[in-house]
């Protein structure tokens, strides 16, 4: 196949995640269309992107996740491809083939690799067949309590029911015994329906205290794969990652290139192209278990890119471009040196009630090891209607003590005032003695409060 040349690519997608592949575009010598909301109007994406286009009213299902208004600004605009960014769209089967038969590029799997991954139990299907290790559960969507009742049976309690076409927690029960489980399967259902439109659920077994670990991969149209190590992503709050580092403090060598094998031989079996990344969990005796494919880039790919040395969302716009793997990373891959990344988000830092309003005062941290992706500024506005991130801190160093060294002294000079954010709580991880020794699960942030 060919490679093309991408003169201009529009950007379904806001906040700081546009600005980085505005970045990425801006190296790559690409023009750049920013769509936007009314409530996005001053963002930092519409004033740094070479085009903008506002496609609605504040409301996402009325602006980003209008897939009418935003074919229509690539048509008007005349651009070559489609970047969906993470959230939003960005794993809309039906968004990605729009964009095929409107001749521009998606920039991402193709649709039926979409399908067959978005909808976790065909994912965990096809993950079985290919030999990665998965959770015990059910092998389908489950009608009725009552088939449900008769699985967890069979698999033992702890069980936790999930939405099949969705994630961020929502639509996720757990439960701990038989009389729970009719009430907890309407629950989830119901809110599977109203999150993402699909009240499908399926069960699987529970594991208390989880890490929660993922591994990054790259694709090009040519048949090549190559895994990019992993990340620990284990320190989260209802089921949200706060921080996310590469590589895991508790994964070997051995573990690492048996789970990446079986990732490639999967990856080609499915025809994965582009970006992704495989999520697992981790039980008390180390062995990992599948649980879904995220069919886009992550928050947390800069650990990967600092550890790596690769540009993630660069590779994703020139595998889209047809180029091959061998041109855009380096071979053999290595990973040097440990990278933390913080989240920080504009939340009240004990109850993670959400904090919108203006910012009055912005100051980033810098120096070296010290990145930071944000789209906020002095006197900028959060609005209430997304997702509350402003920034992504990351930190790298030789290795994991000099990383989180590097990351308190960059949160105690990263200042952002009229609103509450995130870095109190960020600070108080990174002084932890069980963070600092690497020992926590998923139920770390409950136990430190």
């Amino acid at each position: 196949m060919p490679s093309v040349r991408f003169n201009k690519i529009l950007i379904a997608n806001r906040g700081e995640i546009a600005v980085r592949i505005i970045s990425a575009c801006k190296e790559l010598g690409i023009q750049t269309v920013a769509v936007y909301s009314e409530a996005d109007r001053y963002s930092s994406h519409v004033r740094f992107a070479d085009q903008a286009i506002c496609i609605g009213p504040a409301k996402s299902a009325r602006s980003y996740l209008d897939i009418a208004s935003i074919i229509s600004a690539a048509e008007i605009t005349n651009v070559d491809a489609i970047h969906p960014g993470y959230g939003f769209l960005s794993e809309n089967a039906g968004f990605a083939e729009v964009c095929e038969t409107s001749s521009l590029k998606f920039i991402g799997p193709r649709p039926d690799v979409i399908r067959l991954m978005g909808v976790k139990e065909r994912a965990r299907a096809f993950m079985r067949e290919m030999g990665v290790p998965v959770l015990p559960g059910s092998p389908g969507v489950l009608k009725t309590p009552e088939e449900a009742l008769s699985l967890a049976e069979s698999i033992g309690y702890p069980v936790i029911l999930k939405a099949s076409a969705g994630g961020g927690g929502r639509g996720m029960r757990v439960v701990h015994n038989p009389a729970d489980l009719p009430a907890h399967f309407a629950q989830a259902q119901n809110e599977a329906g109203a999150a993402f439109s699909s009240p499908d659920v399926y069960l699987e077994k529970y594991i208390p205290a989880p890490r929660h670990i993922e591994f990054q991969l790259l694709a090009d149209e040519h048949g090549h794969i190559e895994i990019l190590g992993e990340r620990e992503c284990t320190i989260q709050r209802r089921h949200q990652k706060l921080i996310e580092e590469a590589p895991s403090p508790v994964l070997g060598a051995t573990q690492r290139a048996e789970i990446s094998a079986a990732l490639q031989k999967a990856a080609a079996a499915a025809g994965y192209t582009n970006a992704g990344t495989v999520e697992f969990l981790m039980d008390e005796t180390g062995r990992l278990y599948f649980i879904e494919v995220n069919a886009r880039v992550q928050v947390e790919h800069p650990v990967t890119e600092f550890v790596t040395g690769i540009d993630i969302v660069k590779a994703q716009i020139r595998i889209a471009q047809g180029e091959s793997l061998a041109e855009i990373i380096p071979h053999p891959i290595e990973i040097r040196g440990h990278a933390i990344e913080c989240r920080i988000n504009a939340e009240n830092p004990d109850t993670f009630v959400p904090s919108p309003g203006r910012i009055t005062g912005f100051h980033l941290p810098g120096g070296i090891g010290i990145r930071v992706d944000t789209w906020a500024y002095t006197d900028c506005v959060v609005p209430p209607f997304y997702d509350s991130l402003v920034a992504k801190l990351i930190a790298y160093g030789a290795d994991r003590p000099e990383a989180i060294r590097r990351m308190q002294r960059a949160l105690e000079m990263f200042i952002v005032e009229g609103i509450h954010t995130s870095i109190p709580l960020d600070l108080r991880i990174m002084a932890n003695p069980d963070f600092q020794a690497g020992r926590f699960d998923t139920n770390f942030i409950s136990r430190m409060k």
